[in-house]
């Protein structure tokens, strides 16, 4: 026989540190059509690529509310009301979602809009 579960405030506690809500965050508006993730290097060597990037603020409260501060590489031609948008549901959605968060406000930054890349060039054999 199973006992029973103490009330949900007596249990403890949970805590996501702010790194944890700026990768949930991350990955919410790189999952958005019409954002795009960038080509990193350094000297010339690629290193990877990279996409959105969050600054996360958690105030006080429960549940705390989150301000995110995101810049974004966007799709070229794009609306890009549009896409951010998008952004703002797809983000508030998955704090709320994934970590019980409330999102309080969100700045974006567009920093880049791309087009869709060139044919990589043929190589000689």
């Amino acid at each position: 026989m199973r006992t029973p579960l103490a009330e949900p405030a007596e249990r403890g506690r949970l805590d996501i540190r702010p790194g944890v809500l700026r990768k949930i965050v991350e990955h919410a508006a790189d999952g958005v059509p019409g954002t795009l993730r960038n080509e990193r290097s350094i000297a010339g060597i690629d290193v990877g690529e990279h996409g959105a990037s969050a600054r996360i603020t958690v105030g006080t409260g429960e549940p705390a509310p989150v301000d995110v501060r995101l810049e974004l590489t966007l799709r070229y031609p794009a609306t890009v009301r549009t896409v951010v948008d998008a952004v703002r549901t797809a983000v508030a959605d998955d704090l709320g979602r994934l970590a019980g968060h409330r999102m309080r406000t969100l700045a974006v930054t567009v920093t880049s809009m791309r087009g869709p890349s060139a044919p990589a060039p043929a190589r000689l054999r």
